[in-house]
């Protein structure tokens, strides 16, 4: 049986026809985490499979394992892994915040949720968009892929106050206030200057947001910024794909502070498996230098022609293959969770991968193996409970607390 969560209730739903994430055997542990994973209705707050989009080799409706190798994210390979539900990312760089760059931004950002639309409608027999946990219960119902929406950079939103609501109404449910540099909103962890926090417009954002009932997703923000959202946030905010900075001390992780202040807000931590903010990578200049070139050639991905974004997505890869990295593993990825969990709660933890846009580790590289995440926990003593919560209970509860916070 599937089951799908609302608070921290399970109600049967239906029988679901995907392809178990173990291979069949007389294990007893590994029989009891896939029975596990079958069940539970499962959750992926962040992925960039729309970056694919624009790639003619890549079709959502086939494995491109093989045709894409590092692509993540497919309807089949979902089915074989065991995820219901995907978040796709309208992903935005940061450029010039300027009204010419808000405007690209923006009409970037709407070209994203074309291809999004546009990919589901195609194969509307296997696939739907939800904006609820209502409407995911009832395309769970009639046995389709799950996709939702967020947006990555609150950079489209530019100044206006307006584009909060022209993004709900196309259908995202989160916005991740900043990505890697300051815009209007708030500043950003990975910025130099980044003490201010929220600013004024950030504070509309936020209410706006409130008003709504749009998640506020915190990962990426500076420290500053993420406290000053807490005390303007009515409803829990998320962390739709964030790690333990105690574990991996880089600044786009949580604090300890961090986890608690979370938790008292109700909200939920999504953990990240991109291998980079699970374990430090190890000193790699050669790498580094390779990559700074690609940003410099590639005019740090901004403003490409879908020929240029395929050439640049090329270059970049083939760092990994000049220079491969050592990934950090999926045991090392339930540390994490293990931390959290024992810092913030059961209640305000799950998973948030970052594929395609860099998220992936060893035994977990793409959503076809998501069920090694269950597997370990499953080894680690976690309830089946508490893998529901996880694994979509916790970020469904938040969903739902937000939209009921909504004064639309």
């Amino acid at each position: 049986m599937k089951f799908f969560p609302t608070f921290f209730l399970m109600a049967s739903l239906c029988l679901f026809s995907g392809t178990s994430a173990f291979a069949q055997n007389n294990n007893p542990i590994e029989a009891k985490a896939a029975r596990i994973h079958q069940d539970a209705f499962t959750v992926d707050s962040h992925t960039d499979a729309p970056l694919n989009f624009s790639n003619k080799k890549f079709d959502i409706a086939k494995d491109n394992s093989q045709t894409l190798k590092r692509s993540c994210v497919d309807f089949p390979r979902m089915r074989t892994g065991g995820l219901d539900a995907v978040f796709f990312a309208v992903f935005i760089s940061q450029g010039p915040r300027t009204s010419e760059g808000n405007a690209k931004a923006k009409a970037h950002a709407e070209t994203i949720f074309d291809s999004i639309y546009a990919a589901v409608n195609r194969n509307s027999n296997i696939s739907g968009i939800a904006t609820s946990p209502g409407e995911a219960k009832k395309l769970l119902k009639q046995d389709k892929s799950i996709v939702f929406i967020g947006v990555e950079n609150g950079y489209p939103v530019g100044n206006e106050i307006a584009n909060v609501k022209h993004f709900y109404d196309r259908g995202a449910r989160y916005i991740t206030l900043c990505h890697t540099k300051n815009n209007d909103i708030c500043t950003s962890s990975t910025d130099t200057a980044n003490t201010t926090g929220l600013s004024n417009f950030g504070i509309q954002v936020v209410q706006e947001m409130n008003r709504l009932g749009m998640m506020i997703d915190v990962s990426h923000v500076s420290d500053q910024s993420f406290y000053d959202v807490l005390k303007v946030s009515k409803v829990p905010v998320i962390a739709s794909h964030s790690c333990a900075r105690a574990l991996c001390d880089n600044p786009r992780n949580l604090s300890d502070e961090m986890l608690r202040a979370l938790a008292a807000n109700n909200g939920v931590v999504q953990m990240c498996i991109l291998s980079d903010y699970v374990k430090k990578p190890l000193p790699n200049p050669e790498r580094d230098s390779a990559r700074l070139a690609v940003r410099k050639k590639y005019n740090s991905f901004q403003d490409l022609k879908d020929e240029e974004r395929e050439a640049a997505s090329a270059a970049w890869h083939s760092i990994d293959d000049l220079f491969p990295q050592q990934l950090a593993t999926v045991s090392q990825v339930v540390d994490h969770i293990d931390h959290m969990v024992k810092i913030a709660g059961i209640n305000h933890v799950g998973i948030g991968t970052d594929f395609d846009g860099g998220g992936g580790v060893e035994g977990c590289k793409d959503v076809s193996e998501m069920g090694n995440i269950t597997l370990e926990l499953v080894k680690r003593g976690y309830s089946e409970k508490d893998i529901w919560k996880i694994w979509g209970g916790n970020l469904m509860r938040v969903m739902s607390d937000v939209a009921k916070g909504s004064v639309n």
